[in-house]
């Protein structure tokens, strides 16, 4: 009694859940969300659906678990040896340009708060933070801040990138037309927006993403 049938068992062990998730990743950077179901995983791995809910329950426990590999390789920052600073950057930098390369792992952290993906990098940011010598009543808003500030600023950043290659513009052409809207603005109304309209053009998202950590780490700098 209680005992899985022999051929669902044997159904079960011919697929894995690392197979799976990897597989689902595939589609997820070939075609997005959107594109992934299970009857698009099914054919991916030339199996029915069946043994693929013996792994997963549904769509919203595949995305996350694809996420949480995904952060898991991110997240995996040499720290031997390094000042927590660099570890900081360096963490930070391997999530934005993770986010860049699988846009959908921004969203997919946002719909899985307190769920390991986003435990990963609350954990290694966390640690950098203590390693500091923060506050202990400073900690947590200070690790929040800043695991806020690299998802939010990584999945804009991916999602900017999707909206010029969805209407297939060039990011150049977009950026200076923009540019020219905004130098075009009232002045008295819009005086700094004006005076760096001529910035956004040729400016770099991985650089401006970096001073903002800079800014971060020279207010912990200040504060310790």
């Amino acid at each position: 009694m209680g005992k899985k049938p022999r051929t669902a068992q044997r159904r079960q062990g011919s697929l894995s859940r690392e197979r799976i998730i990897e597989a689902s990743i595939e589609i997820l950077d070939s075609d997005g969300e959107e594109g992934l179901t299970f009857r698009a995983l099914s054919d991916r791995l030339a199996t029915g659906p069946g043994a693929i809910y013996w792994h997963i329950d549904n769509k919203s426990e595949l995305l996350t678990a694809a996420c949480d590999s995904i952060i898991a390789r991110a997240v995996d920052v040499p720290v031997v040896g390094m000042p927590p600073e660099a570890v900081i950057r360096a963490l930070a930098l391997g999530l934005f340009d993770t986010i860049d390369a699988h846009p959908w792992v921004g969203s997919a952290l946002t719909r899985a708060p307190g769920q390991m993906p986003m435990v990963r990098i609350l954990e290694r940011i966390g640690q950098q933070i203590r390693a500091l010598h923060v506050a202990d009543e400073e900690e947590w808003p200070t690790a929040c801040a800043l695991l806020n500030y690299i998802v939010g600023v990584g999945r804009q950043n991916a999602a900017n990138a999707q909206f010029t290659r969805a209407r297939d513009l060039d990011r150049s052409a977009f950026l200076g037309s923009l540019a020219t809207t905004w130098s075009q603005l009232d002045r008295n109304d819009y005086p700094f927006t004006c005076d760096v309209a001529d910035q956004l053009q040729d400016h770099d998202d991985r650089a401006d993403f970096l001073a903002g950590i800079n800014l971060f780490l020279s207010g912990l700098r200040s504060s310790t």
